[in-house]
């Protein structure tokens, strides 16, 4: 299952929301999309500071306004602004597979140590478990459950409820499960709300891919099975 590309994206941490558009889209289109996605959120958006981003600081001020109009109007937002866009720092010389290459290469393996919390059984609806790193339930989620990691969040059964991985700021964290229909999901500050399911039980596993929370069929990808060495996650 692939996200792809979608004409608006919400990305954003509490009470923190941006909402990114695709300009080239219809308002009709992007207020639809936008009205799907807040509802989702509903009880957390009224007191949210919101900012549009449209993937430049200008023009584009008429489908801005339009878009302010009808989340003021829908949601009682009342601080909407538009996103300033950052340039980007130059890229780092060493790579990030090179360092973590060297970096186990100088350890020995029996000596990596780990704070993982492995648990065995069903988190119940109304139920929080948090992990300072990664997170193994090996058991159910069930909805109104909600499970959360510094690192990868593993379900070794069905995700149903909400799972939120690679707090704060850790974009390179996934999601994974067996049985993949979670209510929510979010990784760093990517929040994706409302995703599709398979018509069967397939497992799968949420990531962050340009900007975006892409859910794909692990066997299919076999993301870790590309490494030419093992990591240190």
């Amino acid at each position: 299952m692939d996200q792809g590309k979608t004409p608006v994206r919400l990305k954003g941490v509490g009470k923190n929301l941006c909402i990114i558009v695709d300009p080239a889209a219809s308002s009709d289109s992007l207020i639809q999309e936008i009205d799907r996605l807040l509802n989702e959120l509903k009880d957390q958006v009224a007191d949210s500071s919101i900012t549009i981003d449209v993937g430049t600081n200008e023009g584009h001020e008429a489908l801005i306004s339009e878009l302010e109009g009808f989340i003021q109007e829908a949601f009682g937002v009342e601080s909407i602004a538009r996103a300033e866009k950052k340039v980007r720092a130059a890229k780092r010389a060493v790579k990030q597979e090179d360092r973590i290459r060297i970096r186990d290469m100088e350890q020995s393996w029996h000596q990596e140590s780990t704070d993982m919390l492995v648990l065995a059984g069903r988190v119940r609806s109304g139920q929080r478990v948090t992990a300072e790193r990664h997170l193994v339930i090996m058991g159910d989620v069930n909805p109104g459950a909600e499970v959360l990691a510094g690192g990868d969040v593993v379900v070794l059964g069905s995700l149903k409820g909400t799972a939120i991985a690679g707090q704060p700021d850790n974009e390179e964290s996934i999601v994974f499960a067996l049985d993949f229909r979670p209510t929510q999901i979010q990784i760093g500050s990517y929040v994706a709300a409302g995703l599709p399911t398979s018509p069967e039980r397939i497992a799968e596993f949420a990531h962050v891919e340009e900007d975006t929370i892409v859910v794909d069929n692990y066997l299919e990808v076999n993301p870790f099975g590309r490494l030419p060495w093992p990591q240190v996650r």
